[in-house]
């Protein structure tokens, strides 16, 4: 039983940031405990059982691939800085993703995690813009993203100063978007340049068993380095005095201080923790993710393949005229999205996924599900579950109602209102605040954000944040003060 009432540092959430900090943290010999709110660790990218079957939520792929040997890289970094050695995570290779538009993916872009794949499918599909294009990358490759004061820039504008043909350039913002960008229709490009290089410049991998492989290595390198956690206990207030966080109030009531916080649940979420919760908001919180996303889950009973679907890892689609990556008006844009087929990574010729597993991602309206009644929420999860899906085929090799039914085993849907309920994010925003805090500063000077709004994008990313975090605001300094 945990019963100490101070810390060296307190971490708020116990996503893979905040676990990444604690961890880094605690192998300095500082006093760490993270507090969670649920009784699950990951947040945003963890798992759920339904009839003793688990699902992932989040990991479609860990991105930042690199093969063993290669240096200077967020993966290795990662690794480094955690202690964590590269068969702890076990990571199998994606086969090929693509990137399809048209009413039925009739302009397709293959990519692997060799990125002369894409160079010579953007070379081929668009030769008018393959110098352009080139000369992008020499820029993305250039580009400092980890900077912690980088100004903003418009990526939109960066890119077309370089990319001239609106389907090439909407094609490259859609699998960089969907896969980390809270901000609608364009991006900021030093986001732009993370996800960028995450995707194309290194690639996609999995362990076998999913995230849950991540996550346990990540909690035996904390208990190991002696952090403390606090399940099913969240924070319900900072108490602020003389621009300092002085005391955490606890759900049930208990008062922790700490030297320092760090808080891993996001911006806006950790903002209203500065005022008291008894007290009715005023106005909405700032900066707060206007778009979020449904997802269908379908276990089948037998290997994709069987179906035809062996060679796509992952396809990012758009059927529309351009690509609006916005919060729709309606509950649910099927226009474009993400399959996932999590079978379809390189195991080894002698493992595969017990079940077949065929994921679809596509941008929802909060507000709208959640102004639903539980009857109409019920109601709308199914049309909606089944317009996703149905759009979604069109990217695959065809495969009639029929056989499809006859192989569905169990199916599982989650709506912006289920992210809400299970994160605490706001409006259900996966990526959080469109406007990030590079360097993880708050109002208060010994509170800092780490995660998705601090604004290193991905898992790998996500723990890099933390890590990051740890480094600069309270290990530096206290080397500087040793």
């Amino acid at each position: 039983m945990n019963t100490r009432s101070h810390y060296d540092v307190v971490i708020i959430g116990a996503g893979m940031s905040g676990l990444a900090a604690g961890i880094r943290l605690a192998h300095f010999g500082k006093s760490v405990c993270i507090f969670e709110r649920h009784n699950a660790i990951g947040g945003l990218n963890s798992f759920y059982s339904i009839d003793g079957r688990k699902y992932d939520v989040g990991l479609h792929a860990m991105t930042n691939f690199v093969k063993p040997g290669v240096r200077g890289t967020p993966l290795t970094k990662l690794l480094r800085q955690l202690r964590i050695d590269r068969e702890e995570f076990a990571l199998c290779e994606q086969k090929r993703s693509r990137v399809a538009f048209g009413p039925r993916g009739e302009t397709s872009l293959t990519f692997t995690n060799d990125f002369s794949v894409f160079e010579s499918e953007v070379a081929a599909k668009f030769p008018a813009q393959i110098d352009g294009f080139r000369r992008l990358v020499a820029v993305i490759k250039s580009f400092d993203d980890v900077s912690l004061d980088a100004k903003p820039v418009s990526a939109r504008e960066i890119v077309r100063q370089h990319i001239t043909d609106p389907l090439l350039e909407d094609m490259l913002f859609c699998p960089v978007m969907y896969y980390g960008s809270a901000q609608e229709r364009d991006m900021e490009f030093g986001q732009f340049v993370i996800m960028f290089k995450a995707l194309f410049l290194e690639g996609f991998a999995r362990p076998f068993e999913g995230v849950r492989v991540i996550l346990r290595v990540l909690l035996e390198k904390y208990r190991a380095a002696g952090g403390e956690r606090r399940m099913k206990c969240g924070v319900r207030r900072i108490i602020a005095r003389e621009g300092r966080a002085s005391a955490l109030v606890l759900d049930d009531g208990t008062e922790i201080t700490a030297d320092h916080v760090i808080s891993s649940i996001g911006a806006p979420e950790t903002e209203a923790l500065l005022s008291d919760p008894d007290d009715a908001p005023v106005t909405e919180p700032k900066n707060v993710g206007g778009h979020s996303f449904i997802e269908t889950i379908t276990i089948l009973n037998r290997q994709p393949a069987e179906l035809g679907w062996a060679d796509d890892t992952i396809v990012f689609f758009n059927s529309g005229e351009r690509f609006d990556y916005a919060c729709p008006p309606d509950l649910v844009d099927v226009r474009s999205g993400v399959i996932c087929l999590p079978n379809n990574f390189e195991f080894g010729p002698d493992l595969a996924l017990p079940e077949g597993i065929f994921r679809v991602t596509c941008l929802a309206n909060p507000k709208l599900w959640a102004q639903l009644e539980a009857e109409r929420y019920a109601d709308e999860k199914r049309s909606w579950f089944k317009a996703t899906q149905l759009s979604a085929r069109r990217f695959l090799s065809p495969v009639d109602d029929a056989t499809l039914e006859a192989a569905k085993i169990a199916t599982d849907m989650f709506t912006p209102r289920t992210i809400t309920k299970f994160t605490g994010h706001f409006n259900g925003a996966i990526y959080g605040a469109p406007h990030k805090v590079r360097d993880g500063r708050t109002a208060l000077s010994n509170l800092y954000l780490c995660g998705t709004d601090q604004g290193f994008l991905g898992i790998v990313g996500a723990m890099l944040s933390g890590i990051s975090m740890a480094n600069f605001h309270i290990l530096q300094k206290s080397a500087a003060g040793a």
